[in-house]
């Protein structure tokens, strides 16, 4: 009859979420929308809608939950949808493994009853909350370079929960956290920053936390941050100067730096009189000496060249400077704890003569005087005091 008087009639149906994943200890929503048969729609009122769930079963034994009487039902519950706008969505509380299996809704309202038996929904409760996924941004490479702008992302599909879940990330270095936001289904967090060579090998862990009644779950999900840089040498290379020179170097950098030592601007290698060994210290890290049995008088300059593809680092080790001309002698050697001390000695030879022979002259005439003193004190007459006495002393 519909049909032919160009009517679209409807007939009873249901839409539901076909598979939910429910926490334990947490809530469960089953979606749920239905259609009635037009001539129903006077008898689907307000006051009279009651929705019924069965649960394994569409029989009244599998009763589980009556939107009428929910104080005596198996299940706690509430429909927060409006029965007569056609919207059964209703949430389950205190979920456990007795809430696993597939579910029936019944409309009552007045002449109106049905259950709707061809679509159920299936609910599967987990112990454990589900992983979120961290990525780095899609248009970023595994290997990020320094200075360069890093976003790394943290999603995850939430879980009936109250409060609802929330994304937190735990990482070494200090970085301004951004909010959580949901972007339909999923929660998300972002981080943003700037990386330098301190977060090479780093490891990023987001958190997805559920705060239950009895005790909070968690899940996670992490991602390692590799990051390509220039080399960097350690401060606390230096040397130690004996009856040989000994001097050592740290050089970091990804990727792994090589490392040369230059006398006087040039590179040296192994030889009767220099000794370079090498040891790796991890996968970006270098260690090296150099060993040198060589007098130094004529070596000006002793650095440490670490390089890679991203550039190169220099450290001045040790300078030694002999002038042929001022016999003015200069030594520098770098101290460890980034502390340098040098020690600089330089004398003009003809100054220290010229200096020498006044300072001789100088003495030799304050000594002559003093003599001269010491002479006329010997020699002075008597004074006339000491004569007037002589006399009286003659006269007794």
């Amino acid at each position: 009859m519909c049909v032919l008087l160009g009517v679209c009639c409807r007939n009873f149906s249901i839409s539901l979420s076909e598979k939910i994943e429910a926490l334990s200890g947490s809530c469960v929503i089953i979606k749920c929308a239905f259609q009635i048969e037009d001539k129903h729609d006077k008898y689907l009122t307000e006051s009279a809608a009651i929705g019924l769930w069965s649960k394994d079963g569409h029989d009244a034994n599998h009763k589980v939950f009556n939107s009428s009487d929910p104080k005596h039902d198996r299940f706690k519950g509430n429909i927060t949808g409006k029965l007569h706008e056609k919207n059964c969505t209703t949430i389950f509380y205190n979920v456990s493994s007795n809430h696993n299996g597939n579910y029936y809704f019944r409309i009552e309202s007045g002449d109106l009853k049905n259950t709707y038996t061809v679509n159920t929904s299936t609910v599967n409760v987990i112990e454990s909350p589900p992983k979120p996924t961290v990525k780095l941004n899609k248009d970023q490479d595994q290997e990020v370079l320094e200075e360069r702008s890093v976003s790394l992302r943290c999603s995850a599909e939430t879980l009936c929960s109250s409060p609802p879940p929330t994304l937190t990330w735990s990482f070494t270095p200090r970085i301004p956290l951004s909010e959580n936001r949901r972007q339909q289904e999923l929660l998300i967090s972002d981080l943003n920053f700037t990386a330098t060579h301190r977060h090479h090998r780093v490891t990023f862990t987001c958190t997805i936390t559920y705060q239950l009644q009895d005790k909070n779950k968690t899940a996670q999900d992490n991602i390692t941050l590799h990051v390509q840089y220039a080399p960097k040498i350690s401060p606390s290379s230096s040397c130690n100067r004996t009856d040989v020179t000994v001097c050592f170097c740290e050089v970091d950098g990804n990727p792994s730096p090589e490392l040369e030592w230059h006398l006087s601007g040039r590179p040296v290698s192994n030889s009767s009189n220099t000794f370079i060994s090498e040891e790796r210290l991890n996968s970006t890290g270098l260690r090296s000496s150099i060993t040198l049995h060589q007098s130094l008088s004529h070596t000006s300059t002793l650095q440490c060249v670490g390089n890679n593809t991203h550039g190169t680092a220099r450290k001045l080790l040790l300078s030694v400077a002999l002038s042929s001309e001022k016999s003015s002698y200069i030594v520098c050697l770098q101290m460890p704890l980034a502390l340098s001390l040098c020690i600089c000695i330089a004398m003009d030879t003809l100054t220290f003569l010229s200096v020498t022979k006044l300072l001789s002259a100088k003495l030799k005439a304050q000594n002559e005087a003093a003599d001269t003193y010491a002479s006329l004190q010997l020699s002075a007459p008597p004074s006339e005091y000491e004569t007037l006495n002589i006399k009286r002393g003659d006269a007794q």
